[in-house]
Formats: C-alpha cells, sequence, structure tokens
C-alpha cells in the first residue's frame, strides 16, 4: 500500500519537474549561446536616409554669420499651460525623389547616404564653393522611431535618440514580452526601396545576432504573435460572455413566467 502511495508521488513529481522544464524552454531567451564565447560584431547598423525622413541640418563656423544663411530658423512653440515656450530647429523633409531643398547649395540627393556621409557632402559643397573655409556641419535624425507591437507589456512607437537600435533593445523599451507572447515567432516589417520585407525571429537561438533586422532602422515595426493559452483564453472569455447572457434570459424567462402565474 504504502509502495503503491510512493510511486504515485513520485510519477506526480516527475510530471511537475518535466512540466516546469519544458514551460521553461519556452520562454528562455538565447538558450544555445555558450558562456564567455566571443563573437565578432559585423557593422550592420548603419543608418541610411530615406524618404520621408526629417533631418536637422546645422552649419557652424568660426565666423557666426557665415553660417546664419545655411540653418534653419528656430521656431518657438508652447506646451500646455507653460509660460515659457520650448524651442525647436525646422528639419528637412526628404521628398519622394530623396532630395532635399538645402539653403543657397540648393536641391541635394540624400537617398541612400548615411548622416556622415551627408555631413561630409554639405562640407565638401560649402568649401569647394569658397562660402565657408572652416565648416562645421551636424546632421540628425528627427523622426527616427521604431513601433512596437501585439503581446508586450507597453507597445507604441518609441524615438530613438542615436544611430543604433537593436531588436532586443526595442523589446526591452516595450517592457519586455508578456508571458502570452511567443518567443519563436518575434516579426520585423521593413519597408525599404519600394518593397515590404516580414522576416520572423526566434528569441531562444542565438541566431537572431545575424539577422538583417537586429539592427532596426527607422520606422521598423515589431510584432509580437500571441501563443496558444491567449488564443485559449480569449475562447474561454467569449464562452463565458455567452454563458452570462444565457443566465440572464433564463433568469427573465423564469420572472416572466412568475408573474404570468400571480397574475392569473
Amino acid at each position: 500500500m504504502r509502495i503503491g502511495k510512493f510511486t504515485k508521488w513520485m510519477l506526480l513529481s516527475w510530471v511537475i519537474l518535466f512540466s516546469a522544464c519544458n514551460s521553461t524552454k519556452e520562454v528562455v531567451y538565447l538558450q544555445d549561446v555558450v558562456p564567455l564565447k566571443q563573437q565578432d560584431i559585423e557593422r550592420k547598423y548603419e543608418v541610411f536616409i530615406h524618404e520621408d525622413d526629417l533631418l536637422s541640418i546645422m552649419v557652424n563656423s568660426k565666423d557666426p554669420e557665415l553660417a546664419l544663411p545655411f540653418n534653419m530658423p528656430l521656431i518657438t512653440y508652447q506646451i500646455g499651460s507653460e509660460s515659457s515656450g520650448q524651442q525647436r530647429v525646422l528639419g528637412y523633409l526628404v521628398d519622394t525623389n530623396g532630395d532635399i531643398d538645402f539653403p543657397i547649395l540648393g536641391k541635394l540627393h540624400v537617398a541612400g547616404l548615411s548622416r556622415l556621409e551627408l555631413r561630409d557632402l554639405i562640407k565638401e559643397k560649402l568649401i569647394s564653393g569658397d562660402y565657408i573655409k572652416d565648416p562645421v556641419v551636424t546632421v540628425q535624425f528627427l523622426n527616427y522611431k521604431v513601433s512596437v507591437m501585439g503581446e508586450v507589456a507597453r507597445p507604441g512607437s518609441f524615438t530613438i535618440t542615436g544611430d543604433r537600435i537593436t531588436l532586443l533593445e526595442a523589446l526591452s523599451m516595450a517592457g519586455d514580452l508578456t508571458i502570452y507572447g511567443r518567443r519563436d515567432r518575434v516579426a520585423v516589417i521593413r519597408e525599404e526601396n519600394g518593397k515590404r520585407t516580414i522576416l520572423f525571429h526566434d528569441l531562444r537561438s542565438s541566431d537572431i545576432f545575424t539577422s538583417p533586422c537586429y539592427y532596426l532602422q527607422q520606422n521598423d515595426i515589431v510584432y509580437v504573435e500571441p501563443n496558444k493559452a491567449k488564443a485559449g483564453q480569449r475562447d474561454i472569455n467569449q464562452n463565458n460572455s455567452v454563458s452570462v447572457w444565457l443566465s440572464a434570459v433564463s433568469v427573465l424567462a423564469a420572472v416572466a413566467s412568475l408573474l404570468v402565474t400571480v397574475l392569473k
């Protein structure tokens, strides 16, 4: 009798242990990474200028008056009931042809260039045109953002201040995946050169480090699929709603029947 109970307890323990191990494998990231192994990082994270990008381009010189014609004016705007307004620089919007209209220099084709390549292009034109001998040019993105949606804690669009953001960093900004998010089905949606690409990633594998979408580009969308548990929960909620309505209808029918009996 005791042996039978002991056997049952052992079987139950093994089932619980196996279920726990299986659950862990579903949610742990980078399971195949070897500890202390160093990997070379390829420079795949350079951001290139696309159409509809908004660029801030500032030109400076030892003589501020020489640089003044090449800079956009500062505009002041007020937020809420603040007494003092905030200032920002108007940006250059890249048109559908990949061009911007720059003061004095005229139309510049900037699509496909990196931020640093555009900086060097403007400096070269300012020097060769004998406008400024010692120009200091700064180029920044004003609308560099990525969006994260699906089964994450805080879905939304996030503005990026630097030139680099990885897929893992974007998910961290969104509060990480919820328990209902599929770690093996994280999609990155990218529009580039008139084409839309959707690439799925398995966060449990170190293969994400070699993905062309590991370093995100501006306006990329990250989507985390829900797992079967989430879908099952939705079905349960729908069934519960139906049950509530059926119960309400049954109560109303009983009350109506009672009223008919009383009135007779």
